[in-house]
């Protein structure tokens, strides 16, 4: 996690609702260091920055990504599910489209990783791969911004309104869990 000094704290796993939020801000975060590197660059050669920003944001969709999309599809959505009432009855199509969103992503992020893996050990990057990669970096974009909008305006507040606080915390133990990271008596497995 990184600290915005003078900002606001991030949550806590006692808040999960809040953690899957500032994940997004993380994701869009790295998202845009991907986009920005990738219009910057152009033909010449990686610089040593250029490579070190890169390789951090492989790293955080390739080890930290896969662990918000386990929090919302192992804790969080089933819990909605679990809810019987009409405003849930109501947004389950919706957490399906965004289960959808998260295989498109795993997909999408595997060919930026072949692409930028290879841009980073050769240097630069053919003319053809350049603007696949950027192809494939709008089209996350764009899949991102819809889905982290959806989630954020109508997804977490139902949760937050809907779920018992008691369901809420088994949520924040279980997304410390995936982290490695013991919260109230709970043990690493």
């Amino acid at each position: 996690m990184f600290l915005q000094i003078g900002g606001k704290l991030e949550s806590d796993f006692t808040q999960p609702l809040g953690m899957l939020s500032d994940c997004h801000k993380r994701i869009q975060h790295f998202l845009h260091i991907l986009v920005t590197t990738a219009g910057q660059a152009g033909d010449a050669p990686l610089t040593h920055g250029q490579h070190g920003i890169l390789d951090s944001a492989l790293r955080y969709f390739r080890d930290a990504a896969p662990k918000h999309t386990a929090d919302e599809e192992q804790s969080l959505f089933p819990r909605m599910r679990g809810v019987d009432s009409a405003r849930v009855r109501e947004t389950l199509s919706r957490m399906q489209g965004l289960e959808a969103d998260h295989k498109q992503a795993v997909q999408r992020h595997a060919e930026v990783d072949a692409i930028v893996l290879k841009w980073m050990t050769e240097g630069v990057l053919a003319d053809g791969q350049r603007e696949l990669l950027k192809t494939i970096l709008n089209d996350l974009s764009g899949l991102y911004h819809s889905h982290i909008a959806l989630e954020e305006s109508e997804i977490f507040p139902l949760a937050k309104a809907i779920l018992p606080e008691a369901e809420k915390q088994a949520m924040g133990r279980e997304m410390a869990q995936r982290r490695g990271i013991v919260v109230e008596g709970t043990s690493r497995r």
